[in-house]
């Protein structure tokens, strides 16, 4: 059974197909080849949904999509939705220097990971409409004052997940993967696609 990952983010089919491992048995992960649609949701879940359903239109495939970002209590939740395009380059260091800019000086350092995974499953030939499903995740913690670590991607360098003393990007994988807000949300979508696909319960 084939599912369309709907991300043309290198680093992402990478980190899922680590985060899926067991889950996919029975389960092929293929790319995405189709154009970008506009995320113009308002929350992590919505956007999901919107890059879900693109995916599974073009393909005609089950679609796996999940949006994510941080948000930053001092800064009233941003960047939010907006993480990936905060510094209008879509680029990460940027994104992370503008951050660390808009932060500078300010005691109250909280934040948390969101990620939104979304399942979408397009309808049946002369069956009821497509089936959707959406889980959230969020992973609390700390910005930091500075970058450190080489590992991960995004705000990785600059994010210190509570109970640790490090940024996520100074985590192993097997250690993210343990904790991190999109491992989370996957955990609990994944029995979802399994009992939608393979009818497992």
């Amino acid at each position: 059974m084939r599912i369309v990952l709907a991300t043309h983010n290198a680093h992402k089919v990478l980190e899922l197909r680590r985060i899926l491992g067991p889950t996919l048995d029975g389960l092929e992960l293929v790319a995405y080849d189709g154009p970008e649609p506009v995320e113009d949701g308002d929350t992590f879940a919505a956007n999901a949904l919107i890059k879900a359903r693109a995916a599974s239109a073009h393909s005609g495939l089950p679609a796996l999509a999940d949006d994510s970002g941080i948000c930053v209590d001092a800064l009233g939740g941003a960047p939010g939705i907006q993480s990936a395009r905060y510094a209008g380059t879509r680029n990460d260091s940027d994104n992370v220097e503008l951050l660390l800019k808009n932060m500078a000086g300010m005691d109250d350092r909280g934040a948390q990971f969101a990620c939104a995974a979304a399942f979408v499953v397009p309808a049946a030939a002369g069956g009821a409409g497509p089936e959707e499903f959406v889980e959230l995740a969020l992973w609390p913690g700390a910005v930091a004052a500075e970058r450190s670590g080489t590992h991960g991607f995004g705000y990785d360098p600059v994010f210190r997940p509570d109970g640790q003393q490090i940024t996520s990007a100074e985590l192993t994988s097997d250690q993210k993967d343990a904790l991190s807000h999109r491992a989370q949300a996957f955990a609990a979508i994944m029995p979802i696609v399994r009992s939608t696909l393979l009818g497992e319960r």
